[in-house]
């Protein structure tokens, strides 16, 4: 199979086919420039295909029994790890991801098909006591109905089945809409696999476009019930104003300001370790990433010199080749973007300890010291190689620091005592945070989610059970009610 031949194509009710859009998007690896597919742009009256499409297979679906649904996600978990070696070479083709990315990636996402294959069997209904007398009350946890999905391009794979898969298990269908920089890493790939393992058509629908073709009708379509968006905060927030006008219910994961905080007491080789990984894994496209590295001062001038040495070690080029660290970024917009912020940093005052030039969409690691308290790169997530060090004088000024941001998401602090770790991370307001290791982490069975503008609600375990079904309270009177009139 080329996936890149055969699944760059809409997915609407079991079938595979061309959009009928005006235009088309052109997929390039983001290395080399190769063409690696054209896709011609769903329309809206698509998108309406593919949510009705959903909408009538979701009826049978919802009902069909939790273990006959569990039975196609290992089936779906096999057939992933039966074609991991393609998967893994498309992620290095589509997404400039290095191989160790890739592997990393695809580790995550069979970790969320895994625990997708307990979510079938996880909603269970409840009987409260009621005043009224032989009343009883019974509550029920029914799917939403339909799911309208909206992945981003880093971790495309994975951050689509995160969602994807748990909301299928729950009863629901999906129609899901990946970034046109990663629609066959986002979209076609995982609809394959589900079509192999058996998943009846309609229950799965991807449609590969973009709101200049589409304008809101992705989200304000009156059949799915929920609408998952990960991506930019920016977006995110027009993706929340257009769901409370249509009384949708929205689940955002937007991006992240983290900080690796290395106090005075910590392993400061282990530290740069975890800094250098946080910071630069997938080249820096990672809403978890730390963007800014706050330093004690006694522990300063070690750890600043073993984090350069360590990050000028990094290797930058072809993604393929295993020896990589730093591949490219996804796309020119983004390589000029990033090369912008380092750019007016420097300007502005900030000292480059390293200065990575940008040739193409590759952008070499950069760390910058020395900010303005006001620069605006402190405040802002940074998509690429770019590593802050700021300094600081003692735990309070360190936690000032840290919550300094309009974000969120994650954080991390390095400490040889581990409750004073902990102590200091309940005092960061964030979703996440994490004491002597990296800020890049995600468990299926652990609430994921951040404050501020890095989202609202979160994904995985329980969370996952809350976000994609409903209460529903049933009373059943087995006496007579007695009426006032």
């Amino acid at each position: 199979m080329s996936f890149f031949t055969d699944l760059a194509h809409q997915y609407i009710d079991g079938e595979w086919k061309a959009g009928s859009g005006s235009w088309d998007i052109i997929n390039f690896n983001p290395y080399n420039g190769e063409k690696l597919a054209s896709i011609t742009v769903a329309t809206a009256d698509e998108v309406d295909q593919a949510y009705r499409a959903a909408e009538r297979a979701q009826k049978e679906w919802g009902r069909t029994s939790p273990y006959a649904r569990r039975a196609v996600f290992e089936r779906a978990l096999r057939i992933l790890e039966d074609r991991e070696e393609e998967i893994s070479e498309a992620i290095v083709a589509e997404l400039g991801g290095t191989r160790l990315k890739a592997g990393f990636e695809i580790h995550l996402t069979k970790e969320f098909l895994r625990e997708a294959v307990n979510f079938a069997l996880l909603p269970e209904g409840r009987i409260l006591p009621s005043p009224g007398e032989g009343k009883e009350n019974r509550l029920y946890r029914e799917p939403v109905g339909v799911v309208g999905v909206i992945s981003p391009f880093n971790f495309p794979l994975l951050l689509s089945t995160k969602t994807v898969a748990p909301a299928l298990a729950l009863g629901n269908a999906v129609v899901l809409k990946p970034h046109q920089n990663a629609p066959v890493t986002g979209g076609g790939i995982l609809a394959k696999v589900f079509e192999d393992a058996g998943l009846p058509a309609g229950v799965l629908n991807v449609v590969i476009t973009d709101i200049a073709e589409i304008n809101d009708a992705f989200i304000e379509h009156p059949v799915p019930g929920v609408i998952s968006f990960t991506g930019s905060d920016h977006v995110g927030r027009h993706v929340a104003t257009v769901c409370a006008a249509h009384f949708k219910r929205s689940i955002l994961e937007l991006g992240g300001n983290s900080a690796l905080v290395v106090l005075d007491d910590a392993d400061v080789d282990y530290a740069v370790n975890a800094a250098v990984f946080s910071r630069f894994v997938h080249q820096g496209q990672v809403c978890m990433a730390a963007n800014r590295i706050l330093l004690d001062r006694s522990v300063q001038a070690e750890f600043t010199e073993k984090f350069v040495a360590k990050v000028a070690s990094l290797n930058v080029g072809d993604p393929a080749d295993p020896a990589t660290h730093i591949g490219p970024l996804i796309n020119s917009s983004q390589a000029d973007a990033v090369t912008k912020i380092v750019d007016q940093a420097v300007a502005a005052g900030a000292k480059a300890l390293l200065h990575g030039r940008t040739k193409g969409n590759l952008v070499a690691p950069t760390v910058l010291t020395d900010l303005p308290a006001d620069s605006p790169a402190l405040r802002q997530e940074i998509f690429g190689p770019v590593a802050l060090l700021v300094p600081f004088d003692g735990e309070e000024e360190a936690v000032r620091i840290t919550n300094d941001s309009p974000y969120g998401l994650s954080g991390a602090v390095h400490t040889a005592d581990v409750e004073r770790g902990v102590r200091f991370a309940r005092r960061i307001d964030t979703g996440m945070f994490h004491v002597n290791d990296g800020t890049v982490h995600d468990e299926p069975i652990v609430p994921f989610g951040g404050e501020k503008h890095s989202g609202v609600g979160r994904l995985n375990g329980d969370a996952t059970v809350d976000a994609f079904t409903r209460q529903k309270w049933i009373s059943v009177q087995h006496g007579r009610t007695r009426f006032p009139f």
